[in-house]
């Protein structure tokens, strides 16, 4: 394993990391991460809000190594035995390095600013697709063959970058087979509710810009989880009937947290140009790994500036708009997804030019978000979440209009007119 070494973090306090942790580390693609920002343009509205990727990466490894140690301890029921490695073996511990390695590694194909221009820029595939490019790139083998090298030492031979590809990307992203084991430690990381990546971003996220909704008792969540055999016999995360309470918190934080930064209008409205001008500018990334590996965040604020002050510039008035408050679009946010073409009857009436008007429509259905995970009842018995609790909030997507100032009252009026304005 080699020296362990102490990183001090805000949030969590020292996190060790072992000799290949600290490798993965001082690799070029994880040293990018620095230059990231976490939450992409919200630092324009939230000041504080100027955490990075580097951070949370770290963050996601402490918290999926304790949710891990958490749910694999204590005496377990004899069908689990079964499915999952023997406490200590060194299966067990294999599995865990190849867990810590893979939180780690599950941000590294981020654009600059993140989320920000995500889909203009990448599509469906999102930054997985990156991550995955980057994690079979020659920048990362010298990992994999220490790793591989490491676990035949304890006579585990497996397809060690393979292992933590997949449970670093998750089913959704990485298209393989998934043994049920497998979909527990995935989950661990990319879980969509109990998911180490949500929990610290929560909480980082909320320290950091000051916002007090994104706080709940993580300690008691994470105490409370377990793996549970379903009623239909699959094998999944999820938590004791006493962690229910802890379960609504997590819920309630991500909805205010969703409603006040995330999905809050002003962010909104700077990450719209700046997701405009990076389309302008970067709009054929091409499939150069070393050209995407070099852009970060300082690169496109050095063109931001020029830009700005450059008025043939083709992203002139997106970088003007990030400059100057007065010319900066309003994101006005609407109740339900509206039909396009009252969008473009709007656009036509009021004589908008089309570049100052856009939108942005969810495809995402209105289904409220709720506790759809396996309880353990005292008993012994396992329920759904849901059918324990009253608790459920409004989806997180919403449908958005992007307007000149100029035209915000009139724009307004018309979608009322429509009942699409929230």
């Amino acid at each position: 394993m080699g020296t362990v070494k102490k990183i001090y973090d805000s949030v969590h306090r020292f996190i060790h990391v072992d000799g290949l942790e600290s490798d993965l580390i001082n690799s070029r693609p994880f040293q990018r991460l620095h230059y990231i920002h976490q939450l992409g343009a919200t630092y324009f509205v939230y000041p504080g809000g100027t955490h990075r990727r580097f951070e949370h990466s770290l963050g996601v490894m402490e918290l999926a190594t304790r949710i891990y140690d958490e749910i694999t301890s204590g005496n377990l029921p004899g069908k689990l035995k079964e499915l999952i490695p023997r406490f200590a073996s060194h299966e067990y511990r294999y599995w865990r390095r190849v867990l810590r390695l893979a939180a780690l590694c599950h941000d590294l194909g981020h654009l600059p600013f993140s989320h920000v221009a995500e889909h203009r820029l990448l599509g469906k595939g999102g930054h997985e697709i990156w991550t995955q490019k980057i994690m079979e790139s020659e920048f990362l083998s010298p990992i994999w063959e220490r790793f591989a090298t490491e676990s035949l030492e304890d006579g585990i031979s497996r397809d060690v970058k393979l292992d933590v590809m997949k449970v670093a990307l998750g089913e959704k992203k990485f298209k393989g087979a998934f043994t049920p084991w497998e979909r527990v430690v995935t989950e661990i990381v990319t879980g969509d509710f109990f998911g180490a990546d949500r929990i610290d971003y929560l909480l980082r996220d909320s320290q950091c810009t000051g916002l007090a909704y994104g706080l709940f008792d993580y300690h008691q969540l994470i105490e409370m989880l377990k793996m549970i055999v379903t009623n239909e016999g699959m094998l999944a995360l999820g938590v004791e009937e006493n962690g229910i309470e802890s379960c609504e918190a997590l819920l309630l934080a991500r909805h205010y947290m969703h409603k006040r930064l995330y999905q809050y209008s002003s962010v909104k409205s700077y990450a719209f140009h700046l997701a405009r001008f990076m389309e302008t500018i970067y709009y054929d990334l091409g499939d150069d790994l070393e050209r995407y590996i070099s852009m970060t965040d300082n690169e496109v604020l050095s063109d931001l500036n020029k830009a700005s002050r450059d008025e043939k510039h083709p992203g002139h008035f997106d970088a003007k708009c990030l400059y100057l408050r007065k010319y900066r679009f309003r994101a006005i946010a609407l109740r339900a997804p509206p039909e396009e073409r009252d969008l473009v009857e709007i656009k036509d009436k009021l004589g908008i030019p089309d570049d100052e008007f856009s939108w942005e429509i969810s495809k995402k259905g209105g289904r409220r978000l709720g506790m759809n995970f396996p309880v353990l009842k005292e008993d012994g018995t396992v329920e759904v979440g849901d059918n324990l609790s009253e608790i459920s909030v409004p989806p997180k997507e919403r449908s958005w209009v992007y307007v000149a100032p100029r035209f915000e009252e009139e724009v307004r009026k018309m979608l009322n007119h429509v009942d699409v304005l929230r």
